[in-house]
């Protein structure tokens, strides 16, 4: 029963996608259902799993596929309380974000599509979570990379959606390339593609090249989970429709990264230099998304740049040994993040714009979208870390891990050996992520202050304040299916922390060791997220004080002084990648293209021509005259003659 029950969890989303692609034309009237409820059964099912197989549970199930004369590849269910877990979130968020979308999208002709395409996302991710074996697991990997083009490229006829979901295929598929060596690395190792089987490899000390996978490994996750230097796709995905930004950024694409890790963390142990490169990576990660974050005027590139930082968060806890504060995070920041973009879509949907600046002169914001600014309110504070939000639990778990490192006693829950993680690593992942909660906290409270507290020009801003003060604005109430998924994150975002409450309760399902945060790190984050809190709103009343002259009160610009512009494009990333990646591509391409037109094409007509003036002089010599004919035969004969009594 318990097997079935796991089977039928991916299974519903991908018979509802291919039933959705095939009724779209024939039956638009079942587009719908058959969008929500196989999702929906699917969240039901995974929650009955989980109390099925209970905390500590796991099922194991293998069956051999076509043998490939090779390492035999096995379509294997592994099933934990990891992945029931993940597969609970991922779930949910997939139904909440199928509801939300039949609202958000109901006027758009794609929409049997987009629904099919985001019921094979959510498949393909519970593929990646319940596989036992990498090769399926690759499956699932590459497949949310086809529904990702496609979905973030949605509105095609856009072409910054085009270019967008170009730019996401091929920087993702880019770290696919070191990836799947890595497996092949491991696999060759471990004598089996099977996880179960790796990680006996690397518990009895069989992994020789556990150093070099590790590294391939990791070219895949910042691929997947956008950390540095592959991270700009990310933010370029926001053209998408803001559900499937929702969907990409919380539960399925960018965990699939952090998860894998967290899955082969024993490997990443068994080498301090890889622990080494993802830490420092997740670091960067970190505070330059949070820098950028304070510079964009895009509330959803806002968002974006937030979901780097906080899966800079989950690399850096698995830098530092801990699993379990990884994938806390993980569950908190799908909660709450998912909530942020859907109230973003309902947002920008009453503002019409995606502007912070023009939400900024919009009078009356927050009274025409009251359930959207209550619940982003709440994701706000569980993004900041503040308590008693979820965000604050598993964030102090982080910083508290990293303490433990810093002190030489980095906590592993026996999954490898902790000596290979250095105590420097634990002292530049705590300095980071404090600096980051700071960042975090001020950003929050910029997007917060803009969109809901205009203060733009003095006209504007008296007209909308006088308009929100006298209760004239104009109330637009968000449709049913866009305001109850809303408060189903909400209250979702609040009660994962009382998980962070019972130490002991997490842990139970992961494995692992208790999530308790320590005094001094629980004290410094939240000093650390009020100051940042506190800082926003200083510069956003700082800056107001310009509105007089014309200018909207952006805080951003006084809380980065000159960072702000390098902040605001990137710190010019995507620039380099152009001069150092793109245009010397497009130079050897045009080369290419000349040699080809000019040398080939030239040699190829030659070739055609030559032939054809051989043919036209035979041509003429065949007249049919024989007295030429004859002429001809006569003077070669005596030029022979000529030639041998020369010789001679």
């Amino acid at each position: 029963m318990t097997l079935a029950l796991a089977i039928l969890v991916p299974l519903l989303p991908f018979l509802g996608a291919l039933a959705g692609l095939a009724s779209g034309r024939r039956a638009p009237g079942l587009v719908r259902p058959l969008a929500v409820l196989p999702t929906l059964t699917s969240a039901v099912l995974a929650v009955i799993l989980a109390a099925r197989l209970g905390a500590g549970g796991h099922l194991d199930s293998a069956t051999r596929l076509t043998p490939t004369g090779g390492l035999p590849i096995t379509l294997s269910l592994h099933l934990d309380g990891i992945a029931v877990l993940l597969a609970v979130l991922v779930t949910l968020v997939a139904s909440c974000v199928q509801i939300y979308s039949t609202a958000y999208l109901r006027e758009d002709p794609r929409y049997p599509s987009y629904a099919a395409l985001v019921s094979l996302f959510t498949a393909a991710m519970l593929l990646v979570v319940f596989s036992g074996d990498l090769i399926v697991l690759l499956v699932g990997w590459e497949v949310m990379g086809i529904c990702s083009y496609f979905l973030v490229g949605h509105h095609w006829e856009r072409p910054d959606a085009r270019s967008a979901s170009i730019k996401a295929f091929l920087v993702t598929k880019l770290g696919d390339v070191p990836f799947l060596f890595g497996i092949f690395v491991l696999s060759a190792d471990a004598g089996t593609f099977q996880i179960n089987g790796i990680l006996g490899a690397a518990a009895s000390g069989h992994l020789q090249h556990a150093t070099l996978a590790a590294l391939l490994l990791l070219g895949g996750v910042a691929g997947k989970s956008a950390q540095f230097p592959l991270h700009t796709w990310l933010p370029d995905a926001m053209a998408g429709p803001t559900p499937v930004s929702a969907l990409i950024h919380a539960a399925t694409m960018v965990a699939a990264g952090v998860y894998l890790v967290a899955r082969l963390l024993p490997v990443f142990l068994l080498s301090t230099v890889a622990l080494a490169v993802l830490g420092l990576m997740a670091v960067i990660t970190m505070i330059g998304s949070g820098l950028c974050a304070l510079a964009q005027d895009d509330m959803k590139r806002v968002l974006a740049y937030s979901t780097i930082g906080q899966l800079g968060y989950m690399a850096a806890a698995l830098a530092v040994g801990d699993r379990d504060a990884a994938l806390f995070h993980l569950l908190t920041h799908g909660a709450f993040k998912a909530l942020l973009f859907l109230a973003a879509g309902v947002v920008i949907h009453a503002a019409h714009t995606n502007s912070l600046t023009a939400m900024a002169r919009t009078p009356g914001l927050r009274r025409r979208v009251p359930d959207a600014y209550a619940t982003m309110g709440i994701g706000l504070l569980a993004l900041a870390g503040l308590p008693p939000f979820s965000g604050f639990f598993s964030k102090e778990s982080i910083l508290t891990a990293a303490e433990h490192a810093a002190r030489g006693e980095a906590v592993t829950g026996g999954l490898g050996p902790a000596g290979n993680v250095p105590c420097w690593l634990g002292w530049t992942v705590l300095v980071g992520g404090l600096l980051t909660a700071l960042l975090t906290a001020a950003y929050a409270a910029r997007l917060w202050l803009l969109a809901f507290h205009p203060r733009g020009t003095s006209a504007e801003a008296g007209a909308a304040l006088s308009a929100e003060a006298d209760g004239t604005a104009v109330a637009t109430a968000e449709p049913a299916a866009m305001r109850w998924p809303l408060w189903v994150l909400a209250v979702l975002s609040l009660a994962l922390g009382l998980v962070g409450l019972r130490a002991s309760w997490l842990p139970a399902w992961l494995n692992g060791v208790s999530l308790t945060p320590s005094l001094l790190t629980g004290v410094l984050g939240t000093c650390v997220a009020l100051l940042g809190l506190g800082l926003g709103y200083a510069a956003w009343r700082r800056s107001a004080a310009r509105a007089a002259e014309g200018v909207v009160a952006d805080p951003g610009p006084v809380l980065l002084g000159p960072l702000f512009a390098p902040a605001r494009d990137g710190f010019g990333v995507d620039r380099l990648y152009d001069r150092v990646f793109v245009r010397p591509f497009v130079a050897a391409a045009r080369l290419v293209a000349f040699l080809d037109r000019e040398v080939v094409e030239t040699y190829v007509k030659g070739a055609a021509v030559s032939p054809g003036l051989l043919g036209r002089a035979v041509r003429r010599a065949q007249n049919g005259n024989a007295q030429g004919y004859l002429n001809a035969l006569l003077a070669g004969v005596v030029i022979l003659a000529v030639l041998v009594a020369v010789a001679q």
